[in-house]
């Protein structure tokens, strides 16, 4: 009997799918094979993004509906082909995980995982990221324009400070921020860079960003997230689904296409191939994998003290000449 059930279920990327049919999302009828297949099939753009970083997957056995499990270690997980890095990173801990190939990618579903998650650093350089991230999160009801808005400000605020940044749907409610760097600064640079940013932006624009966690904090804001800049936490890859209603993914897309853009979970594990078949093999991050910049000229225009960061909290020190002024696009009406 077991045997017979075995030739039934069938295989991607030779990992057998056990319950192929079993629905994981009740609002698109999505099944457990069909994000199998989803996975198999942007790999070839998914796997640029998870190579070499530690991975956390969220894992929904019972369907998005039910409840949904983090998990950043290998505890107790066969899947073929998954990397297991040394304890040493993680002391204390089970080993952490990469995903660097199609085969775990697929077998990852199959143990039912739905959301890929990453470091923002590689395991060969684990004390040094080489990026950060915004995720602008809007408070409940706020209105898309607004978030187009937020995004728009943060690119000119980043621009200002002479940095490059690239930017992609969360997949969410919300966008990713990403701004590629040199692997020159620890993980305690790299957060007060961008709490000091986010707090900018607050302090400036206080009718529209907000630097506190808490959802009354966020009411008619967008809250800029920089907890996503610790050393070990994740956010969303590129091309990851999310546990969500329609399973939605988490899309690279170029600056110029933000103003067009409907929504952050615009696309799902259904449209996506139409997304990719319109790019005709244009990549809206050209550019992002030579990009290499340190934060120390940007640490300067903030007025912080780098060095202050290495201890605790950020110290403000005395003004500069020469500080961004991106206060003057404060002018902009709320679109």
């Amino acid at each position: 009997m077991a045997s017979r059930q075995h030739s039934t279920e069938p295989a991607v990327r030779g990992v057998r799918i056990t319950h192929p049919d079993r629905v994981i999302d009740p609002a698109s009828g999505a099944t457990k094979l069909e994000l199998a297949r989803y996975y198999e099939s942007v790999a070839a753009h998914a796997l640029p993004h998870l190579k070499g970083r530690p991975v956390a997957l969220v894992r929904a056995p019972d369907g998005v509906e039910g409840e949904l499990f983090f998990q950043k270690h290998l505890q107790q997980l066969s899947i073929p082909r998954l990397r297991e890095l040394d304890v040493s990173l993680d002391p204390g801990h089970a080993p952490l995980m990469v995903i660097d190939n199609t085969t775990a990618l697929v077998g990852a579903t199959q143990m039912g995982t739905v959301e890929l998650h990453t470091w923002n650093a590689v395991h060969t350089s684990i004390e040094k990221p080489d990026r950060v991230v915004f995720d602008l999160d809007p408070g409940a009801g706020l209105p898309w324009a607004r978030m187009v808005e937020a995004a728009e400000l943060t690119k000119t605020l980043l621009d200002e400070l002479g940095l490059v940044s690239f930017l992609k749907t969360s997949g969410g409610k919300g966008l990713h921020v990403v701004v590629p760097l040199a692997r020159r600064h620890t993980w305690e640079q790299a957060k007060a860079f961008v709490k000091a940013v986010a707090q900018h932006m607050a302090a400036t624009l206080p009718q529209r960003f907000s630097a506190k966690a808490g959802p009354r904090n966020r009411v008619g804001k967008v809250f800029v997230d920089y907890l996503r800049n610790s050393r070990g936490a994740t956010s969303a890859a590129a091309f990851s689904a999310r546990a969500r209603p329609m399973l939605p993914v988490s899309v690279p897309i170029a600056w110029e296409e933000l103003v067009e853009l409907r929504a952050a979970n615009q696309w799902n594990i259904r449209n996506l191939a139409q997304r990719l078949r319109d790019l005709e093999g244009r990549d809206p991050w050209a550019g992002y994998t030579g990009t290499r910049q340190t934060l120390h000229e940007a640490i300067r225009h903030l007025g912080l003290d780098e060095a202050a960061a290495e201890d605790g909290p950020t110290r403000p020190v005395p003004a500069r000449t020469g500080r961004p002024q991106w206060h003057s696009a404060s002018g902009r009406g709320s679109r």
